[in-house]
């Protein structure tokens, strides 16, 4: 996210109700609160969440960038996606990860999700396994432990990815018995409609090349979705805004200081803490709020957290440049050989 210069050292070690306090008093684009995991669990388990290995596009990705940039087409103050294409599900859903480093994947497969159904002018709505992802990629990284975007972009069009859904919608071929093997759990809120995380990430499932019996539509290898090519995006504002106008939501990755886990609601600015790690979301829209503008993104922590899953992110994109990681629309045919918050 966006980072404050202008942060003094003493605010960059701030942790607890003393950044909160900080955080309220200093800036009113905001609020920060308290959230029972993040305040009690120890560094190692909170940063583990923040799964994003390489922040910066690779060199690989620098060669293959949009070309949507290029395009002459008007983009509007506002744009949120869910409104540019409401008969695409997919765009409205937040997901959770739960205890495991996995936000790059689930930033990746709710993106190509959302493309997938772009791309069919909304005949084809699926949902992509993060599981699948997460636990068969071997070039994408290390799974509940961290993972590169670009990766798992590359893996869609090369290997693949078949359908399935949240942990509880028993949905699509997903290779386990539950459609994303870990739990929904209460990342941030001190509500009750999920159980604690736990302390410790879970382990990276193993990689089940089989759907779940009772799913009989087509076998593992007929459900793939594949992507059509694997690209990064120029950091620029418009070259980011004309990409998402043309082809959909974005991937995106970020660096996360301790005062973006304290996030309520409001346009987020980096105001104190230091820094954590990196992490994965899907971006949908952008707009203005307080005369501040922001980048509309969705995060993988269930719809507990933030704005409804979602949150804003302000001013421009500092921070959130070099990593923007997305395929190609798909091909809506298969297979094809080649919560929101503000920021």
């Amino acid at each position: 996210a966006y980072r404050n210069r202008q942060i003094s050292r003493q605010a960059e070690e701030l942790t607890g109700e003393d950044l909160i306090d900080y955080v309220n008093r200093k800036q009113t684009l905001w609020k920060a609160k308290k959230h029972r995991r993040f305040h009690n669990y120890p560094d190692r388990t909170k940063w583990g969440l923040m799964g994003v290995n390489h922040i910066r596009l690779s060199v690989e990705a620098k060669k293959h960038l949009s070309h949507t940039k290029d395009l002459d087409i008007d983009i509007p103050e506002t744009f949120d996606a869910r409104e540019a294409w409401p008969e695409c599900k997919s765009i409205k859903t937040i997901r959770d990860q739960s205890s495991c480093g996995s936000c790059w994947a689930f930033g990746a497969v709710e993106a190509m999700s959302d493309r997938i159904c772009i791309a069919s002018n909304g005949k084809t709505q699926v949902s992509l396994s993060a599981d699948d992802l997460l636990s068969c990629c071997k070039t994408c990284g290390f799974g509940c432990n961290g993972g590169d975007p670009y990766s798992a972009w590359k893996y869609w069009t090369k290997t693949g990815i078949v359908t399935g859904s949240n942990y509880t919608t028993h949905a699509g071929c997903k290779a386990r018995i539950d459609p994303y093997p870990f739990p929904p759990c209460e990342h941030h809120s001190n509500k009750t409609h999920y159980d604690p995380c736990k302390h410790d990430l879970f382990p990276t499932p193993k990689c089940e090349r089989t759907c779940i019996p009772s799913y009989r539509d087509r076998t593992y290898n007929d459900d793939k979705y594949y992507g059509r090519t694997a690209y990064g995006v120029d950091d620029k504002v418009e070259a980011i805004q004309k990409e998402i106008l043309t082809h959909g939501p974005v991937e995106v990755a970020f660096e996360v200081y301790e005062d973006f886990l304290t996030y309520s609601s409001g346009v987020y600015v980096h105001t104190a803490g230091k820094l954590g790690g990196g992490h994965a979301v899907k971006m949908l829209g952008w707009g203005v709020e307080q005369g501040m503008p922001y980048w509309l993104l969705a995060n993988s922590w269930n719809e507990d957290w933030g704005e409804n899953g979602k949150r804003m992110n302000g001013p421009g994109v500092p921070g959130f440049t070099d990593v923007f990681t997305r395929g190609k629309k798909a091909n809506p045919t298969r297979p094809f050989q080649t919560e929101l918050s503000k920021c």
